[in-house]
């Protein structure tokens, strides 16, 4: 059979070749990947870590006091000799993905010790119920954030899904009462963003609650998380929910206004969210939802101002592996992968264009020239040592 001159033994063997050079071709960036991921994580070890403390990590480096961190209730807080509990949440990460890969699992297994070593210095058991708070307790008492509690109990059900040890399930369960803690009826439910303040209901605070229930229900099958997963789920589409799939910041306890300030992870949360009520119930409406999310987050933070060099505008690091998580968890339902290859496109700008004498790469992922010389935030290397990995992961998954 011929198609025009051309015949078909002729186009299907160019057809082979073209899928056996799409299959080198990932297999080649699941090791750069790797390595780039192994780099990262190496050099944090390296230079966070203070030896005084050796399961804890400093705030920045080079180590700059004269910083203030905006992340907090209230005015800007000095960095401390030890890092605040979400930047480490976010070497958690990175030492979870890299378990999950079979070339690196046994190396990092005493990672995940000294892990969970660390996060514990954060645990505040005076007050009830049992949470943690900012700035390790043995310091001195510090605010209890629930958003912060769902990155723990998210991580503890990282390692337990790569571990089975039952310890890191039960500890997600424990912090899980206190994140439910925060829970009232005001504006129809919802949690607040820090212990003792009932100002906003936040998509970050929601959205890491909502992924700890559901993450504790596909290891326990108990339904009572999932009832709390989908009450989470239900109260951030009803009160967050942009009509293109992009969930807006928080929701003001005082008069119920919106603050409609968009940020990567917001939506990332809940994407992730989406596939898990997918794959847990087969309602078919979960998927849709995430598909919606996936592309409308895309286009979104493509469609506003950003360098010329990058596919979308990068607002946070961290926030952007949030996301990244989100697309992995539908990638793996409907095999779409394309927002994933274009953020991982801007991650390899930024590492082959941005890092610093140190090997740390800028917050923008741009070469902005006082940025290269600025001190650089641990949280924002850490999430480069977690997309590492992960895509690392998900370019071996690729045509096999």
């Amino acid at each position: 059979m011929y198609f025009g001159s051309v015949n078909i033994k002729t186009v299907l063997l160019i057809a082979v070749w073209l899928l056996i050079g799409t299959v080198v071709s990932a297999q080649k960036k699941s090791v750069i990947y790797l390595q780039r991921a192994e780099k990262m994580y190496s050099l944090i070890w390296k230079n966070y870590r203070v030896p005084a403390y050796s399961c804890l990590f400093a705030e920045n480096y080079p180590t700059d006091k004269k910083d203030s961190l905006d992340y907090f209730q209230g005015a800007k807080v000095k960095p401390k000799a030890i890092s605040f509990l979400w930047p480490f949440s976010g070497v958690f990460s990175a030492t979870n993905v890299l378990l999950q890969l079979p070339a690196t699992r046994k190396k990092y297994l005493p990672y995940l010790d000294s892990m969970v070593t660390g996060i514990e210095k954060y645990r505040d058991t005076i007050r009830k119920p049992t949470g943690y708070q900012a700035y390790p307790s043995m310091f001195e008492k510090d605010d209890r954030y629930y958003d912060d509690n769902g990155l723990v109990g998210i991580e503890y059900m990282e390692a337990y899904f790569n571990t089975k040890n039952p310890v890191y399930l039960t500890r997600a369960k424990t912090v899980f009462k206190f994140i439910i803690s925060g829970w009232d009826e005001q504006l129809g439910g919802g949690i607040f963003w820090l212990e003792g303040h009932k100002d906003q209901k936040p998509a970050c605070s929601n959205g890491m609650a909502l992924l700890v229930a559901l993450k504790l229900y596909k290891a326990t099958k108990d339904p009572y998380y999932l009832k709390w997963g989908t009450r989470f789920y239900n109260w951030m589409q009803a009160n967050l929910s942009n009509p293109d799939g992009v969930f807006y910041n928080d929701k003001k306890t005082a008069d119920g206004s919106v603050n409609k300030t968009y940020w990567t992870y917001n939506s990332g949360s809940i994407l992730e969210a989406s596939v898990l009520l997918y794959q847990f119930t087969k309602d078919v409406k979960y998927l849709a939802e995430a598909k919606h999310i996936a592309n409308g987050t895309y286009q979104h933070f493509k469609n506003e101002k950003h360098d010329a060099h990058l596919n979308m505008r990068i607002d946070e690091p961290w926030f952007v592996a949030v996301l990244v998580r989100g697309y992995a968890a539908l990638y793996a339902v409907d095999g779409n992968y394309n927002y994933i290859e274009a953020i991982s496109k801007d991650l390899d700008y930024a590492w082959d264009n941005t890092r610093d004498q140190y090997g740390f790469v800028t917050k923008s992922f741009t070469p902005n020239p006082a940025e290269m010389q600025k001190p650089k935030w641990l949280l924002v290397e850490a999430s480069i040592a977690e997309m590492y990995a992960r895509l690392s992961q998900l370019e071996r998954s690729r045509n096999n």
